[in-house]
């Protein structure tokens, strides 16, 4: 039931991104209209999917390397949804739907068998901590997305090409803003996952810390943005600077969330 749910998703993801794309290149209200109905329903679903999985596996799922590229997905979905009910962003679907249909694909080439959780893993700390810290790296990837978007209607108005992006695309104003906005969620996200994966490895294995890769590059991930977060609120960085980090930023909290366990081992393990 879970993969039959799960594949109905996809499925909306693709088509509600297509339905952005078009909607992106005539800018005719009727398919944006389409899209967000496609994209809520591709959400609606996909949390369908994660509720029939638990009641297969008997576990959260948010474990294996499926269900973690899964839950990803929900997650920048749960963070732009929330967001674009709020703030009037132009075109912001467009670009925050490619990246959630390309985890979505990620997440349907991964082996989707269930899991056999460790005793470590046995928990209720694997839910919080987990959740809390990919949802910090979706409000991530809105800030990245934010910040391309910045540098694509900043090089418009420089250059006075004032073609296809400018009209399309927000004010710098309106996306720094959403810089701002989803750099301090995010940050306060990763913030309460690493407070809860300390206490979790206290409990499992008698100590806070213990310098696991993981650990070591999400603290480096979080003292980036903690300096980037200083630095908008401090010393006034704003617009290119800001954006500019947001992406470097981003690039490095990708590689802590899926490169390090390609790369390293540690207790964390990979995600399957």
């Amino acid at each position: 039931m879970s993969f039959l749910l799960f594949q109905s998703s996809l499925l909306l993801y693709f088509l509600a991104t297509v339905t952005y794309l078009i909607f992106f290149f005539t800018q005719k209200a009727a398919f944006r209209t389409v899209a967000r109905a496609l994209f809520l329903g591709a959400f609606s679903l996909h949390t369908l999917t994660f509720i029939a999985r638990y009641v297969e596996g008997g576990y959260t799922p948010i474990t294996t390397t499926h269900e973690t590229f899964s839950f990803f997905a929900w997650a920048l979905a749960c963070s732009y949804l929330s967001f674009c009910y709020r703030y009037q962003v132009k075109n912001l679907g467009v670009f925050v739907s490619l990246p959630a249909l390309a985890l979505m694909v990620m997440a349907a080439i991964s082996p989707r068998n269930l899991a056999t959780l460790a005793p470590a893993l046995q928990s209720g700390w694997l839910p919080v901590h987990a959740s809390l810290s990919i949802l910090a790296y979706a409000f991530f990837v809105l800030a990245g997305v934010g910040g391309v978007m910045y540098l694509l209607q900043e090089r418009t108005i420089k250059r006075k090409h004032f073609g296809l992006f400018y009209s399309r695309l927000p004010s710098l104003e309106t996306l720094d803003r959403l810089n701002q906005h989803c750099l301090s969620i995010g940050f306060t996200l990763l913030t309460l996952g690493m407070i809860t994966g300390s206490l979790w490895a206290k409990q499992a294995l008698g100590a806070y810390w213990h310098w696991d890769p993981k650990e070591t590059w999400t603290l480096i991930t979080w003292l980036l943005y903690a300096a980037l977060i200083h630095q908008r609120f401090t010393q006034g960085w704003r617009g290119r600077q800001a954006a500019i980090l947001s992406i470097v930023a981003l690039l490095v909290a990708l590689f802590t969330f899926w490169g390090v366990s390609l790369f390293f081992t540690g207790y964390h393990g990979s995600f399957s």
